[in-house]
């Protein structure tokens, strides 16, 4: 796979498409990051892009784990003592995960988001944007339905975090592009050069296609899930024997999670997928790539219960050492 193809693999975007083929044309050593609230244990949305963080480092870039504390903390997702305890346990599980230790550097926002330059970056990009543009950027990613005054200036801190790690590349789920683009129509009122930014996409919501993916929501699959939770929950997945499913009933776009997590979750990591089935269903077929499986969906080939079979062992596979370091820890 050529370079530009293994750095914009799975991505709905790149901005630019042309700074990331230069990026790409010269990736060895440089810096690519993604930033992530420490508030539990590693889930599918966690684990999505640090499969792409995978692929860069495949290319021979350096990623960055901002483990955003202060983030959290003005997200009200805890105190900074129980933030570092969950952000520890988090370095361990995408280090078991696959992220490769010597080419992963961890930073807490905390270790230089309270400097006094950085403060004041925050103030003079606060003057320039506007209170309808923070809280544009930030209304995907808030926790509660209140704003508060942390809530704006929560996205000016994540424009300004690119400059501090001296990135090459910001990478996050298409829920961060707003923020993202606030970076880029942004850094000039502050004097730093603007960098590309790469979005993967936001898996469904598990049991009915709509929506996104989320715990608070409905169904989430996260690292301390057992193979029978797995089992249960993939089970339990919407999964219509078509890669397009009908919309909603209320006429709302659906996607089809379980396509979804094959092509971006167990494609990214393994070479191949094997469905063991019986004799008299056609015995074992292994698919080599996302498209052979989904066509065979399509075609009736695939039986919507044995893509959910195996899928829920692919996806064992993928998240048993992050459970096990997590035991581990727990112990």
């Amino acid at each position: 796979m050529e370079a530009y193809e293994l750095l914009s693999r799975n991505a709905v975007e790149v901005v630019t498409d042309e700074e990331a083929r230069e990026l790409a044309a010269d990736p060895e050593g440089k810096r690519a990051y993604v930033g992530y609230e420490p508030s539990g244990a590693l889930h599918l949305g966690h684990l999505l892009t640090a499969n792409k963080l995978i692929d860069l480092q495949e290319l021979g870039m350096e990623v960055v784990v901002l483990l955003a504390d202060v983030h959290a903390y003005l997200n009200g997702k805890g105190t900074f003592d129980e933030l570092e305890a969950t952000a520890e346990t988090m370095k361990a599980q995408f280090l078991a995960y696959g992220l490769d230790p010597d080419q992963t550097e961890f930073v807490y926002g905390s270790e230089f988001q309270l400097d006094e330059e950085y403060v004041l970056d925050v103030h003079e990009l606060s003057v320039s944007t506007s209170l309808n543009r923070a809280q544009r950027a930030m209304a995907e990613i808030q926790s509660g339905d209140t704003a508060s005054v942390a809530h704006v200036v929560y996205p000016i801190m994540q424009a300004l975090d690119i400059e501090y790690l001296d990135l090459d590349l910001a990478v996050g789920g298409i829920d961060q592009r707003k923020v993202h683009m606030l970076h880029r129509e942004g850094m000039d009122e502050v004097g730093y050069d603007v960098r590309p930014a790469l979005h993967t996409p936001i898996i469904a919501d598990l049991e009915t296609g709509v929506g996104k993916m989320s715990a608070s929501e409905g169904v989430d699959i996260t690292m301390e899930d057992s193979p029978e939770d797995l089992e249960e929950k993939v089970n339990a997945a919407y999964c219509p024997p078509t890669r397009d499913p009908e919309p909603a009933e209320d006429g709302e776009e659906r996607e089809h999670p379980v396509l979804q997590l094959f092509q971006f979750h167990v494609f990214p990591r393994f070479d191949s997928v094997t469905v063991e089935r019986p004799d008299e269903y056609g015995g074992d077929v292994t698919y080599d790539d996302y498209e052979a499986l989904a066509d065979a969906l399509d075609s009736g080939e695939l039986h919507p219960a044995d893509a959910k079979s195996t899928l829920a062992t692919a996806l064992d596979e993928l998240i048993a050492p992050g459970r096990e370091k997590l035991q581990e820890l727990e112990a």
